[in-house]
């Protein structure tokens, strides 16, 4: 390859647009991989390349259910190269699992919400009698808010299961959680990159937790009607010196975790509790249009210093 390059491992074209307007302005290659198809000659090195995935945990709701494994084995390939690897294989497990996610944020230190794991449904139920009032269920492979759904009672969620509304989900693990209430419906999702703090954005969660920022899901309303307040937009009271942001820094240090957003939500009884961690971080336009310097500049520019360095050593 003539100039630095990125190759990106990806389940969804069109998450791509901001970034390959981002790094064509730093003079990066951005090279994309798909991971439905692909052949790897194993006995062969990886191209001269950054490598950096951005896989998605929902990649299995748009037809690609093995993004996973493919992903797996091309990190894996890469890294046992020596090529420089952006959120490798070992990111990549986080990013399918948030019983990973949950257990490794607890023994971190952070509190973590209350949290059942049920293989099968055999379990669902009973495992629903162990919380005092509601709970919610979501996807262990989650993303996009699968499977998050509010439950008042176990015999609610009984009633749904004997009459099969309750969806399943691709690793068939259920996760039943308590309930967390903050005082007004809205969640904060800090994004970092190159494991540093870059913004920090307020979620509106009043319709539900199926929230996509990517310039993609932007739906523009019909002339003539009010505009409505963005689901997204920056909150600027979260800094790089909060202390929850400094804990975080170390705790995707110490994971490998390069590039990522993570969501927390503070609570009315006053606990601050992360509870998803985000590889495959997209960016909402309304947020990036109101900051000096955009997430997906950054990123280009954080990706393309490491393609620049990479090249010099091999020149």
């Amino acid at each position: 390859m003539s100039r630095p390059t990125v190759v990106v491992l990806h389940d969804n074209a069109d998450w791509l647009p901001p970034f390959t307007r981002a790094f064509a302005a730093e003079g990066v290659a951005l090279v994309p991989w798909h991971l439905s198809e692909r052949v790897l000659e194993l006995g062969e090195l990886p191209e001269d390349a950054v490598y950096w995935s951005r896989l998605s945990a929902s990649a299995h709701t748009r037809g690609v259910p093995h993004a996973f494994d493919a992903a797996t084995a091309i990190l894996n390939w890469a890294e046992a190269s020596g090529r420089r690897v952006v959120n490798g294989s070992a990111v990549a497990a986080v990013e399918v699992s948030k019983v990973r996610q949950y257990t490794r944020l607890a023994a971190a230190g952070f509190d973590v919400p209350r949290t059942v794991a049920v293989i099968g449904t055999d379990g669902l139920v009973e495992a629903a009698r162990t919380f005092d009032g509601p709970f919610i269920t979501k996807h262990n492979r989650g993303g996009k808010g699968l499977g998050v759904r509010r439950f008042e009672s176990p015999a609610e969620l009984e009633a749904q299961l004997g009459g099969g509304f309750l969806e399943e989900p691709i690793d068939g693990i259920t996760l039943l959680q308590e309930l967390l209430v903050a005082p007004e419906p809205f969640v904060t999702r800090a994004e970092f990159i190159g494991g540093t703090f870059h913004y920090a954005v307020r979620v509106d969660t009043s319709t539900g937790f199926e929230l996509c920022p990517a310039e993609a899901c932007a739906v523009p309303g019909a002339e003539g009607e009010a505009v409505p307040e963005p689901l997204f937009r920056i909150r600027a009271d979260i800094t790089a010196e909060h202390p929850l942001v400094r804990r975080l820094e170390v705790f995707l240090a110490d994971n490998g975790i390069e590039i990522a957003g993570v969501e927390f939500f503070e609570t009315i009884d006053g606990r601050t509790v992360p509870y998803d961690i985000n590889t495959n971080t997209n960016y909402s336009p309304d947020v990036e249009g109101s900051v000096e310097l955009p997430a997906a500049a950054a990123v280009a520019r954080f990706l393309g210093d490491l393609a620049r360095a990479d090249a010099s050593v091999l020149a």
